[in-house]
Protein backbone atom coordinates (compact mmCIF):
# COMPACT_ATOMS: atom_id res chain seq x y z
CA UNK A 1 0.00 0.00 0.00
CA UNK A 2 2.81 2.38 0.97
CA UNK A 3 4.64 1.56 -2.26
CA UNK A 4 1.54 2.37 -4.32
CA UNK A 5 1.15 5.68 -2.47
CA UNK A 6 4.80 6.62 -3.06
CA UNK A 7 4.49 5.73 -6.75
CA UNK A 8 1.38 7.88 -7.09
CA UNK A 9 3.11 10.79 -5.42
CA UNK A 10 6.12 10.46 -7.69
CA UNK A 11 3.89 10.26 -10.78
CA UNK A 12 1.99 13.34 -9.64
CA UNK A 13 5.25 15.22 -9.09
CA UNK A 14 6.55 14.26 -12.53
CA UNK A 15 3.33 15.42 -14.23
CA UNK A 16 3.45 18.66 -12.25
CA UNK A 17 7.09 19.29 -13.23
CA UNK A 18 6.28 18.59 -16.87
CA UNK A 19 3.42 21.13 -16.80
CA UNK A 20 5.81 23.71 -15.33
CA UNK A 21 8.33 23.12 -18.15
CA UNK A 22 5.60 23.34 -20.80
CA UNK A 23 4.22 26.59 -19.35
CA UNK A 24 7.68 28.20 -19.32
CA UNK A 25 8.30 27.15 -22.91
CA UNK A 26 4.95 28.58 -24.07
CA UNK A 27 5.76 31.88 -22.34
CA UNK A 28 9.28 31.95 -23.75
CA UNK A 29 7.95 31.36 -27.27
CA UNK A 30 5.38 34.15 -26.90
CA UNK A 31 2.45 31.73 -26.99
CA UNK A 32 0.76 33.48 -24.06
CA UNK A 33 -2.73 32.01 -24.52
CA UNK A 34 -1.40 28.50 -24.02
CA UNK A 35 0.89 29.68 -21.23
CA UNK A 36 -2.15 31.17 -19.48
CA UNK A 37 -4.00 27.84 -19.52
CA UNK A 38 -0.93 26.00 -18.18
CA UNK A 39 -0.23 28.51 -15.41
CA UNK A 40 -3.88 28.57 -14.34
CA UNK A 41 -3.72 24.78 -13.83
CA UNK A 42 -0.45 25.08 -11.90
CA UNK A 43 -1.89 27.87 -9.74
CA UNK A 44 -5.04 25.86 -9.00
CA UNK A 45 -2.92 22.89 -7.87
CA UNK A 46 -0.58 25.10 -5.80
CA UNK A 47 -2.45 28.34 -4.94
CA UNK A 48 0.21 29.66 -2.51
CA UNK A 49 3.16 29.13 -4.84
CA UNK A 50 4.51 32.67 -5.35
CA UNK A 51 6.38 31.67 -8.52
CA UNK A 52 3.16 30.57 -10.23
CA UNK A 53 1.25 33.62 -9.01
CA UNK A 54 3.88 35.92 -10.49
CA UNK A 55 4.08 33.91 -13.72
CA UNK A 56 0.31 33.95 -14.09
CA UNK A 57 0.22 37.71 -13.45
CA UNK A 58 3.00 38.24 -16.02
CA UNK A 59 1.04 36.21 -18.56
CA UNK A 60 -2.14 38.26 -17.97
CA UNK A 61 -0.05 41.42 -18.41
CA UNK A 62 1.44 40.13 -21.68
CA UNK A 63 -2.11 39.57 -22.92
CA UNK A 64 -3.04 43.08 -21.66
CA UNK A 65 -5.53 41.52 -19.24
CA UNK A 66 -4.71 44.15 -16.63
CA UNK A 67 -7.89 43.72 -14.59
CA UNK A 68 -7.32 39.96 -14.22
CA UNK A 69 -3.70 40.57 -13.20
CA UNK A 70 -4.81 43.20 -10.65
CA UNK A 71 -7.43 40.90 -9.06
CA UNK A 72 -4.94 38.01 -8.90
CA UNK A 73 -2.24 40.12 -7.22
CA UNK A 74 -4.62 41.82 -4.76
CA UNK A 75 -6.01 38.43 -3.76
CA UNK A 76 -2.45 37.11 -3.27
CA UNK A 77 -1.51 40.18 -1.14
CA UNK A 78 -4.55 39.62 1.07
CA UNK A 79 -3.67 35.96 1.60
CA UNK A 80 0.10 36.08 2.18
CA UNK A 81 3.00 38.30 3.19
CA UNK A 82 4.98 38.71 -0.04
CA UNK A 83 5.66 42.45 -0.56
CA UNK A 84 7.17 42.07 -4.03
CA UNK A 85 3.58 41.57 -5.25
CA UNK A 86 3.12 45.30 -4.54
CA UNK A 87 5.85 45.92 -7.13
CA UNK A 88 4.04 43.70 -9.64
CA UNK A 89 0.74 45.43 -8.91
CA UNK A 90 2.36 48.84 -9.28
CA UNK A 91 3.92 47.82 -12.59
CA UNK A 92 0.51 46.61 -13.78
CA UNK A 93 -0.88 50.09 -13.05
CA UNK A 94 2.19 51.70 -14.70
CA UNK A 95 1.41 49.94 -17.97
CA UNK A 96 -2.06 51.48 -17.88
CA UNK A 97 -0.59 54.97 -17.26
CA UNK A 98 -2.11 54.99 -13.76
CA UNK A 99 1.01 56.51 -12.23
CA UNK A 100 -0.47 57.52 -8.89
CA UNK A 101 -1.71 53.96 -8.16
CA UNK A 102 1.62 52.60 -9.39
CA UNK A 103 3.63 54.84 -7.05
CA UNK A 104 1.38 54.03 -4.09
CA UNK A 105 2.08 50.34 -4.50
CA UNK A 106 5.81 50.89 -5.05
CA UNK A 107 5.92 52.82 -1.75
CA UNK A 108 4.03 50.03 0.03
CA UNK A 109 6.70 47.59 -1.17
CA UNK A 110 9.48 49.80 0.21
CA UNK A 111 7.60 50.45 3.48
CA UNK A 112 7.34 46.70 4.03
CA UNK A 113 11.07 46.73 4.76
CA UNK A 114 10.31 48.49 8.07
CA UNK A 115 8.54 45.32 9.19
CA UNK A 116 11.23 42.96 7.87
CA UNK A 117 14.39 44.25 6.10
CA UNK A 118 14.90 40.79 4.56
CA UNK A 119 12.00 41.49 2.19
CA UNK A 120 14.53 43.57 0.27
CA UNK A 121 15.82 40.50 -1.58
CA UNK A 122 12.56 39.96 -3.45
CA UNK A 123 11.42 43.61 -3.54
CA UNK A 124 14.63 45.06 -4.96
CA UNK A 125 15.03 42.21 -7.42
CA UNK A 126 11.50 42.85 -8.68
CA UNK A 127 12.23 46.56 -9.14
CA UNK A 128 15.36 45.62 -11.12
CA UNK A 129 13.43 43.19 -13.27
CA UNK A 130 11.18 46.04 -14.39
CA UNK A 131 14.14 48.46 -14.78
CA UNK A 132 12.89 50.59 -11.88
CA UNK A 133 16.48 51.11 -10.84
CA UNK A 134 16.09 54.19 -8.63
CA UNK A 135 13.50 52.33 -6.56
CA UNK A 136 15.79 49.30 -6.33
CA UNK A 137 18.55 51.59 -5.03
CA UNK A 138 16.18 53.06 -2.43
CA UNK A 139 15.24 49.54 -1.30
CA UNK A 140 18.82 48.39 -0.89
CA UNK A 141 19.90 51.58 0.89
CA UNK A 142 16.94 51.47 3.25
CA UNK A 143 17.56 47.80 4.11
CA UNK A 144 21.20 48.57 4.96
CA UNK A 145 20.09 51.38 7.30
CA UNK A 146 17.57 49.11 9.01
CA UNK A 147 20.02 46.22 9.34
CA UNK A 148 23.69 47.19 9.55
CA UNK A 149 24.79 43.60 8.84
CA UNK A 150 23.47 43.89 5.28
CA UNK A 151 25.89 44.87 2.54
CA UNK A 152 24.44 45.38 -0.92
CA UNK A 153 27.47 47.13 -2.41
CA UNK A 154 27.70 44.59 -5.24
CA UNK A 155 24.03 44.93 -6.17
CA UNK A 156 24.17 48.73 -5.99
CA UNK A 157 27.34 48.79 -8.08
CA UNK A 158 25.66 46.69 -10.75
CA UNK A 159 22.69 49.05 -10.84
CA UNK A 160 24.92 52.12 -11.07
CA UNK A 161 26.66 50.46 -14.01
CA UNK A 162 23.31 49.82 -15.71
CA UNK A 163 22.40 53.48 -15.17
CA UNK A 164 25.69 54.64 -16.67
CA UNK A 165 26.77 56.18 -13.35
CA UNK A 166 30.29 54.86 -13.75
CA UNK A 167 31.97 56.83 -10.97
CA UNK A 168 29.45 55.71 -8.36
CA UNK A 169 29.75 52.15 -9.63
CA UNK A 170 33.55 52.16 -9.29
CA UNK A 171 33.38 53.75 -5.82
CA UNK A 172 30.94 51.11 -4.59
CA UNK A 173 32.92 48.21 -6.00
CA UNK A 174 36.15 49.57 -4.52
CA UNK A 175 34.45 50.02 -1.13
CA UNK A 176 33.28 46.42 -1.39
CA UNK A 177 36.83 45.20 -2.11
CA UNK A 178 38.06 47.05 0.97
CA UNK A 179 35.74 44.96 3.15
CA UNK A 180 35.97 41.77 1.05
CA UNK A 181 39.46 41.57 -0.53
CA UNK A 182 38.99 37.93 -1.55
CA UNK A 183 36.64 39.14 -4.32
CA UNK A 184 39.27 41.30 -6.02
CA UNK A 185 39.67 39.02 -9.05
CA UNK A 186 35.91 38.87 -9.58
CA UNK A 187 35.75 42.68 -9.43
CA UNK A 188 38.62 42.95 -11.90
CA UNK A 189 36.61 40.88 -14.38
CA UNK A 190 33.69 43.26 -13.94
CA UNK A 191 35.92 46.33 -14.36
CA UNK A 192 37.36 44.91 -17.58
CA UNK A 193 33.93 45.38 -19.22
CA UNK A 194 34.07 49.12 -18.54
CA UNK A 195 37.68 50.03 -19.38
CA UNK A 196 39.93 49.58 -22.38
CA UNK A 197 43.58 49.91 -23.39
CA UNK A 198 43.37 53.69 -23.74
CA UNK A 199 44.68 55.40 -20.56
CA UNK A 200 42.80 58.57 -21.57
CA UNK A 201 39.47 56.79 -21.83
CA UNK A 202 37.03 58.49 -19.44
CA UNK A 203 36.21 55.30 -17.54
CA UNK A 204 39.90 54.45 -17.11
CA UNK A 205 40.52 57.91 -15.72
CA UNK A 206 37.62 57.62 -13.25
CA UNK A 207 38.81 54.23 -12.00
CA UNK A 208 42.40 55.42 -11.62
CA UNK A 209 41.31 58.45 -9.58
CA UNK A 210 39.03 56.27 -7.44
CA UNK A 211 41.92 53.93 -6.58
CA UNK A 212 44.33 56.82 -5.94
CA UNK A 213 41.87 58.33 -3.47
CA UNK A 214 41.81 55.02 -1.63
CA UNK A 215 45.62 54.92 -1.51
CA UNK A 216 45.61 58.38 0.09
CA UNK A 217 42.92 57.44 2.61
CA UNK A 218 44.11 53.95 3.44
CA UNK A 219 47.46 52.92 1.89
CA UNK A 220 46.85 49.16 1.75
CA UNK A 221 48.66 46.90 -0.71
CA UNK A 222 45.39 45.87 -2.33
CA UNK A 223 45.15 49.33 -3.94
CA UNK A 224 48.66 48.99 -5.40
CA UNK A 225 47.61 45.61 -6.76
CA UNK A 226 44.47 47.06 -8.33
CA UNK A 227 46.38 50.01 -9.78
CA UNK A 228 49.03 47.66 -11.19
CA UNK A 229 46.25 45.64 -12.83
CA UNK A 230 44.73 48.80 -14.34
CA UNK A 231 48.09 49.90 -15.75
CA UNK A 232 48.59 46.43 -17.23
CA UNK A 233 45.17 46.61 -18.94
CA UNK A 234 46.31 49.93 -20.40
CA UNK A 235 49.58 48.28 -21.48
CA UNK A 236 51.50 50.79 -19.35
CA UNK A 237 53.73 48.10 -17.96
CA UNK A 238 56.38 50.50 -16.70
CA UNK A 239 53.77 52.07 -14.41
CA UNK A 240 52.55 48.65 -13.33
CA UNK A 241 56.18 47.81 -12.51
CA UNK A 242 56.38 50.81 -10.17
CA UNK A 243 53.32 49.51 -8.29
CA UNK A 244 54.74 46.00 -8.11
CA UNK A 245 57.95 47.36 -6.60
CA UNK A 246 55.87 49.14 -3.96
CA UNK A 247 54.15 45.83 -3.18
CA UNK A 248 57.44 43.92 -3.06
CA UNK A 249 59.04 46.43 -0.68
CA UNK A 250 56.32 45.65 1.87
CA UNK A 251 55.71 42.02 0.91
CA UNK A 252 58.98 40.36 -0.26
CA UNK A 253 57.29 37.01 -0.92
CA UNK A 254 55.33 38.64 -3.77
CA UNK A 255 58.18 38.39 -6.29
CA UNK A 256 56.24 35.88 -8.38
CA UNK A 257 53.94 38.78 -9.31
CA UNK A 258 56.96 40.44 -10.93
CA UNK A 259 57.52 37.35 -13.08
CA UNK A 260 53.90 37.42 -14.24
CA UNK A 261 54.21 41.11 -15.14
CA UNK A 262 57.41 40.48 -17.10
CA UNK A 263 55.74 37.63 -18.98
CA UNK A 264 52.75 39.81 -19.92
CA UNK A 265 55.01 42.69 -20.97
CA UNK A 266 57.01 40.30 -23.16
CA UNK A 267 53.88 38.93 -24.84
CA UNK A 268 52.80 42.53 -25.55
CA UNK A 269 56.23 43.34 -27.02
CA UNK A 270 57.20 45.81 -24.28
CA UNK A 271 60.67 44.35 -24.08
CA UNK A 272 62.18 47.38 -22.37
CA UNK A 273 59.92 47.03 -19.34
CA UNK A 274 60.22 43.23 -19.39
CA UNK A 275 64.01 43.56 -19.29
CA UNK A 276 63.80 46.01 -16.38
CA UNK A 277 61.55 43.63 -14.44
CA UNK A 278 63.72 40.56 -15.07
CA UNK A 279 66.86 42.49 -14.09
CA UNK A 280 65.11 43.62 -10.91
CA UNK A 281 64.24 40.00 -10.09
CA UNK A 282 67.84 38.96 -10.69
CA UNK A 283 69.12 41.72 -8.41
CA UNK A 284 66.67 41.22 -5.56
CA UNK A 285 65.76 37.52 -5.42
CA UNK A 286 67.54 35.26 -2.96
CA UNK A 287 66.27 32.12 -4.71
CA UNK A 288 68.58 30.62 -7.35
CA UNK A 289 65.78 29.00 -9.37
CA UNK A 290 63.94 32.34 -9.57
CA UNK A 291 67.11 34.10 -10.73
CA UNK A 292 67.80 31.43 -13.36
CA UNK A 293 64.24 31.63 -14.74
CA UNK A 294 64.63 35.40 -15.06
CA UNK A 295 67.97 34.98 -16.85
CA UNK A 296 66.39 32.42 -19.19
CA UNK A 297 63.50 34.66 -20.21
CA UNK A 298 65.77 37.68 -20.55
CA UNK A 299 68.08 35.82 -22.92
CA UNK A 300 65.14 34.47 -24.93
CA UNK A 301 63.79 37.82 -26.02
CA UNK A 302 67.26 39.36 -26.22
CA UNK A 303 68.01 36.71 -28.84
CA UNK A 304 64.74 37.35 -30.67
CA UNK A 305 65.52 41.08 -30.88
CA UNK A 306 69.23 40.78 -31.59
CA UNK A 307 71.03 41.19 -34.89
CA UNK A 308 74.01 39.00 -35.79
CA UNK A 309 76.49 41.53 -34.37
CA UNK A 310 74.93 41.03 -30.92
CA UNK A 311 75.21 37.24 -30.90
CA UNK A 312 78.68 37.10 -29.36
CA UNK A 313 77.52 39.22 -26.42
CA UNK A 314 74.59 36.87 -25.87
CA UNK A 315 76.92 33.88 -26.03
CA UNK A 316 79.10 35.56 -23.41
CA UNK A 317 76.05 36.00 -21.17
CA UNK A 318 75.31 32.27 -21.37
CA UNK A 319 78.90 31.32 -20.57
CA UNK A 320 79.01 33.67 -17.56
CA UNK A 321 75.86 32.04 -16.19
CA UNK A 322 77.37 28.55 -16.52
CA UNK A 323 80.53 29.81 -14.87
CA UNK A 324 78.48 31.18 -11.95
CA UNK A 325 75.90 28.41 -11.53
CA UNK A 326 77.57 25.45 -13.20
CA UNK A 327 76.29 22.99 -15.78
CA UNK A 328 73.98 20.77 -13.74
CA UNK A 329 70.30 19.89 -13.55
CA UNK A 330 69.37 23.27 -12.07
CA UNK A 331 70.61 25.04 -15.20
CA UNK A 332 69.35 22.43 -17.69
CA UNK A 333 66.80 24.76 -19.26
CA UNK A 334 69.58 27.27 -19.93
CA UNK A 335 71.80 24.54 -21.37
CA UNK A 336 69.08 23.51 -23.82
CA UNK A 337 68.47 27.15 -24.75
CA UNK A 338 72.20 27.65 -25.27
CA UNK A 339 72.37 24.58 -27.53
CA UNK A 340 69.49 25.99 -29.58
CA UNK A 341 71.20 29.39 -29.76
CA UNK A 342 74.47 27.85 -30.94
CA UNK A 343 72.75 25.86 -33.67
CA UNK A 344 70.05 28.19 -34.94
CA UNK A 345 71.71 31.58 -34.45
CA UNK A 346 75.48 31.06 -34.51
CA UNK A 347 75.21 27.98 -36.80
CA UNK A 348 77.83 26.19 -34.66
CA UNK A 349 76.22 22.77 -35.04
CA UNK A 350 79.01 20.63 -33.62
CA UNK A 351 79.37 22.80 -30.54
CA UNK A 352 75.60 22.76 -29.99
CA UNK A 353 75.47 18.95 -30.16
CA UNK A 354 78.46 18.70 -27.82
CA UNK A 355 76.78 20.92 -25.20
CA UNK A 356 73.55 18.95 -25.34
CA UNK A 357 75.22 15.54 -25.23
CA UNK A 358 77.13 16.64 -22.14
CA UNK A 359 73.79 17.54 -20.60
CA UNK A 360 72.64 13.94 -21.08
CA UNK A 361 75.52 12.77 -18.86
CA UNK A 362 74.20 14.74 -15.89
CA UNK A 363 71.85 13.37 -13.20
CA UNK A 364 68.56 14.36 -14.77
CA UNK A 365 65.06 12.87 -14.90
CA UNK A 366 63.55 10.92 -17.80
CA UNK A 367 61.46 13.95 -18.69
CA UNK A 368 64.55 16.17 -18.75
CA UNK A 369 66.36 13.61 -20.92
CA UNK A 370 63.46 13.82 -23.36
CA UNK A 371 63.71 17.62 -23.43
CA UNK A 372 67.41 17.41 -24.35
CA UNK A 373 66.75 14.77 -27.03
CA UNK A 374 63.96 16.93 -28.44
CA UNK A 375 66.44 19.76 -28.98
CA UNK A 376 69.04 17.39 -30.45
CA UNK A 377 66.42 16.12 -32.89
CA UNK A 378 65.49 19.69 -33.83
CA UNK A 379 69.14 20.35 -34.66
CA UNK A 380 69.18 17.27 -36.89
CA UNK A 381 66.15 18.68 -38.74
CA UNK A 382 68.04 21.96 -39.05
CA UNK A 383 70.76 20.00 -40.88
CA UNK A 384 68.08 18.16 -42.92
CA UNK A 385 69.12 14.85 -41.36
CA UNK A 386 65.49 13.88 -41.25
CA UNK A 387 65.77 10.13 -40.67
CA UNK A 388 68.12 10.56 -37.71
CA UNK A 389 65.79 13.19 -36.23
CA UNK A 390 62.84 10.83 -36.59
CA UNK A 391 64.67 8.19 -34.55
CA UNK A 392 65.14 10.64 -31.67
CA UNK A 393 61.52 11.81 -31.77
CA UNK A 394 60.28 8.21 -31.83
CA UNK A 395 62.46 7.32 -28.82
CA UNK A 396 60.83 10.13 -26.86
CA UNK A 397 57.34 8.98 -27.87
CA UNK A 398 58.02 5.43 -26.69
CA UNK A 399 59.80 6.33 -23.45
CA UNK A 400 57.13 8.72 -22.17
CA UNK A 401 53.87 7.53 -23.71
CA UNK A 402 50.83 9.85 -23.55
CA UNK A 403 52.78 12.64 -21.84
CA UNK A 404 52.74 16.20 -23.22
CA UNK A 405 56.34 15.89 -24.37
CA UNK A 406 55.46 12.60 -26.13
CA UNK A 407 52.67 14.38 -28.01
CA UNK A 408 55.07 17.20 -28.88
CA UNK A 409 57.52 14.61 -30.25
CA UNK A 410 54.74 13.04 -32.36
CA UNK A 411 53.89 16.47 -33.79
CA UNK A 412 57.54 16.99 -34.70
CA UNK A 413 57.57 13.57 -36.38
CA UNK A 414 54.67 14.82 -38.51
CA UNK A 415 56.40 18.16 -39.19
CA UNK A 416 59.67 16.45 -40.12
CA UNK A 417 57.86 14.04 -42.46
CA UNK A 418 56.16 17.06 -44.02
CA UNK A 419 59.52 18.81 -44.51
CA UNK A 420 60.92 15.76 -46.32
CA UNK A 421 57.82 15.48 -48.52
CA UNK A 422 56.34 12.36 -46.91
CA UNK A 423 52.87 13.88 -46.70
CA UNK A 424 51.02 10.58 -46.24
CA UNK A 425 52.91 9.65 -43.05
CA UNK A 426 52.68 13.23 -41.79
CA UNK A 427 48.90 13.13 -42.18
CA UNK A 428 48.60 9.83 -40.31
CA UNK A 429 50.42 11.33 -37.31
CA UNK A 430 48.41 14.55 -37.47
CA UNK A 431 45.12 12.64 -37.46
CA UNK A 432 46.12 11.16 -34.10
CA UNK A 433 47.21 14.54 -32.71
CA UNK A 434 43.92 16.26 -33.54
CA UNK A 435 42.62 14.63 -30.36
CA UNK A 436 45.62 15.78 -28.31
CA UNK A 437 44.92 16.79 -24.73
CA UNK A 438 47.30 19.70 -25.27
CA UNK A 439 45.15 22.27 -27.08
CA UNK A 440 48.09 24.11 -28.66
CA UNK A 441 49.41 20.89 -30.21
CA UNK A 442 45.91 19.92 -31.36
CA UNK A 443 45.48 23.30 -33.06
CA UNK A 444 48.90 23.15 -34.73
CA UNK A 445 48.20 19.59 -35.88
CA UNK A 446 44.87 20.57 -37.40
CA UNK A 447 46.41 23.56 -39.17
CA UNK A 448 49.18 21.47 -40.74
CA UNK A 449 46.76 18.68 -41.69
CA UNK A 450 44.49 21.14 -43.49
CA UNK A 451 47.48 22.59 -45.34
CA UNK A 452 48.45 19.13 -46.59
CA UNK A 453 44.97 17.80 -47.35
CA UNK A 454 43.87 20.99 -49.14
CA UNK A 455 46.87 20.97 -51.48
CA UNK A 456 48.15 17.43 -52.00
CA UNK A 457 45.74 16.53 -54.80
CA UNK A 458 46.42 19.44 -57.13
CA UNK A 459 48.95 17.46 -59.15
CA UNK A 460 50.44 13.98 -58.93
CA UNK A 461 53.96 15.29 -58.24
CA UNK A 462 52.78 17.65 -55.47
CA UNK A 463 55.37 20.16 -56.68
CA UNK A 464 53.80 23.27 -55.15
CA UNK A 465 53.26 21.61 -51.77
CA UNK A 466 56.86 20.39 -51.72
CA UNK A 467 58.05 23.91 -52.51
CA UNK A 468 55.93 25.30 -49.70
CA UNK A 469 57.33 22.71 -47.28
CA UNK A 470 60.82 23.75 -48.41
CA UNK A 471 60.02 27.40 -47.67
CA UNK A 472 58.64 26.36 -44.29
CA UNK A 473 61.87 24.49 -43.56
CA UNK A 474 64.00 27.49 -44.56
CA UNK A 475 62.00 29.69 -42.20
CA UNK A 476 62.56 27.08 -39.46
CA UNK A 477 66.29 27.16 -40.27
CA UNK A 478 66.25 30.93 -39.64
CA UNK A 479 66.75 31.69 -43.35
CA UNK A 480 63.86 34.08 -44.04
CA UNK A 481 65.33 35.61 -47.20
CA UNK A 482 65.79 32.22 -48.84
CA UNK A 483 62.26 31.21 -47.78
CA UNK A 484 60.84 34.36 -49.39
CA UNK A 485 62.54 33.44 -52.70
CA UNK A 486 61.02 29.94 -52.69
CA UNK A 487 57.57 31.38 -51.94
CA UNK A 488 58.05 33.76 -54.89
CA UNK A 489 58.55 30.69 -57.09
CA UNK A 490 55.20 29.29 -55.92
CA UNK A 491 53.43 32.59 -56.58
CA UNK A 492 54.91 32.84 -60.07
CA UNK A 493 54.41 29.24 -61.20
CA UNK A 494 51.43 27.99 -59.16
CA UNK A 495 49.38 31.14 -58.76
CA UNK A 496 46.10 29.46 -59.74
CA UNK A 497 46.44 26.70 -57.14
CA UNK A 498 44.97 26.91 -53.60
CA UNK A 499 48.45 26.95 -52.04
CA UNK A 500 49.05 30.43 -53.48
CA UNK A 501 46.88 31.80 -50.70
CA UNK A 502 49.08 30.12 -48.07
CA UNK A 503 52.21 31.31 -49.84
CA UNK A 504 51.06 34.93 -49.86
CA UNK A 505 50.27 34.84 -46.16
CA UNK A 506 53.47 33.04 -45.17
CA UNK A 507 55.54 35.45 -47.23
CA UNK A 508 53.79 38.45 -45.68
CA UNK A 509 54.68 37.18 -42.21
CA UNK A 510 58.30 36.76 -43.25
CA UNK A 511 58.32 40.28 -44.70
CA UNK A 512 57.08 41.56 -41.35
CA UNK A 513 59.87 39.71 -39.53
CA UNK A 514 62.33 41.47 -41.85
CA UNK A 515 60.61 44.84 -41.22
CA UNK A 516 59.69 45.03 -44.93
CA UNK A 517 56.29 46.40 -43.98
CA UNK A 518 55.40 47.77 -47.43
CA UNK A 519 55.83 44.32 -48.96
CA UNK A 520 53.87 42.67 -46.16
CA UNK A 521 51.07 45.22 -46.72
CA UNK A 522 51.05 44.42 -50.44
CA UNK A 523 50.66 40.68 -49.78
CA UNK A 524 47.83 41.16 -47.30
CA UNK A 525 46.05 43.42 -49.78
CA UNK A 526 46.39 40.77 -52.48
CA UNK A 527 44.90 38.19 -50.13
CA UNK A 528 41.94 40.45 -49.36
CA UNK A 529 41.39 41.27 -53.03
CA UNK A 530 41.97 37.88 -54.68
CA UNK A 531 41.10 35.38 -51.93
CA UNK A 532 38.16 36.99 -50.16
CA UNK A 533 36.41 33.59 -49.88
CA UNK A 534 39.59 31.79 -48.84
CA UNK A 535 40.40 30.17 -45.51
CA UNK A 536 42.87 32.91 -44.63
CA UNK A 537 40.62 35.89 -45.34
CA UNK A 538 40.07 36.77 -41.68
CA UNK A 539 43.78 36.18 -40.97
CA UNK A 540 44.68 38.65 -43.71
CA UNK A 541 42.25 41.31 -42.53
CA UNK A 542 43.44 41.01 -38.95
CA UNK A 543 47.14 40.90 -39.84
CA UNK A 544 46.81 44.01 -42.02
CA UNK A 545 44.83 45.81 -39.31
CA UNK A 546 47.53 44.97 -36.76
CA UNK A 547 50.24 46.08 -39.17
CA UNK A 548 48.57 49.48 -39.62
CA UNK A 549 47.68 49.85 -35.95
CA UNK A 550 50.84 48.66 -34.22
CA UNK A 551 53.68 48.90 -36.73
CA UNK A 552 52.85 51.72 -39.14
CA UNK A 553 50.87 53.94 -36.72
CA UNK A 554 47.98 54.31 -39.17
CA UNK A 555 44.96 53.69 -36.91
CA UNK A 556 42.46 55.18 -39.36
CA UNK A 557 43.43 52.53 -41.89
CA UNK A 558 43.21 49.80 -39.24
CA UNK A 559 39.74 50.73 -38.01
CA UNK A 560 37.67 49.66 -41.07
CA UNK A 561 39.59 46.37 -41.21
CA UNK A 562 38.73 45.54 -37.58
CA UNK A 563 35.14 46.56 -38.33
CA UNK A 564 35.02 44.25 -41.35
CA UNK A 565 35.99 41.28 -39.15
CA UNK A 566 33.26 42.19 -36.63
CA UNK A 567 30.51 42.20 -39.27
CA UNK A 568 31.75 39.47 -41.60
CA UNK A 569 33.70 36.98 -39.46
CA UNK A 570 31.69 36.56 -36.27
CA UNK A 571 33.12 33.07 -35.70
CA UNK A 572 36.74 34.11 -36.25
CA UNK A 573 39.35 33.68 -33.50
CA UNK A 574 40.14 37.36 -34.11
CA UNK A 575 36.58 38.57 -33.44
CA UNK A 576 36.99 39.50 -29.76
CA UNK A 577 40.30 41.31 -30.22
CA UNK A 578 39.04 43.08 -33.36
CA UNK A 579 35.97 44.33 -31.51
CA UNK A 580 38.13 45.58 -28.63
CA UNK A 581 40.58 47.39 -30.94
CA UNK A 582 37.77 48.86 -33.04
CA UNK A 583 36.05 50.28 -29.97
CA UNK A 584 39.33 51.77 -28.75
CA UNK A 585 40.04 53.40 -32.12
CA UNK A 586 36.47 54.68 -32.29
CA UNK A 587 36.85 56.17 -28.82
CA UNK A 588 34.02 54.26 -27.15
CA UNK A 589 33.61 54.88 -23.42
CA UNK A 590 32.57 51.23 -22.83
CA UNK A 591 29.70 52.03 -20.49
CA UNK A 592 27.80 48.95 -21.53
Amino acid sequence: MKLILVCCMLLSFCVFSQQDIVAKQYFKNGDFEKALISYKKLHENSPTNTIYIKALADTHIQLKQYTEAELLLKHAIDRMKFPSFYVELGYNFELQDKHQEANENYEKAIESLNENPSYVYSVARQFQEHSLLDLAIRSYEKAMILNDTFDFSMQLSQIYGEQGNIEKMFVNYVDFIEKNPIYINEIKRIFSDFINENPNNENNTILRKTILRKIQQNPELIWNELLSWLFSQQKEFNKAFAQEKAIYNRLPESLNRMSELASIATSEKDFETAASVYNYIIETSQDTDTKLKAHFHLLQFKTDLASEKDYKDIQSDYLKLFETYGSQSQTLKLQIAYGHFLAFNLHEINEAESVLKQSLNQKITDNQIAEVKLELADILVLQEKFNEALIFYTQIQRSLKNSPISQEARFRVAKTSYYKGDFKWAESQLNILKQSTTQLIANDALELKLLISDNKYEDSTQTALKLYAKADLLAYQNKPKEAIVVLDSILQNHNSEPIAEQALYKQAQLFESQKAYDKAEHNYQLLITNHIEGLLADDAYFALAELYNRKLNLPEKAKPLYEHIIFNFADSIYFVESRAQFRILRGDSLNQ
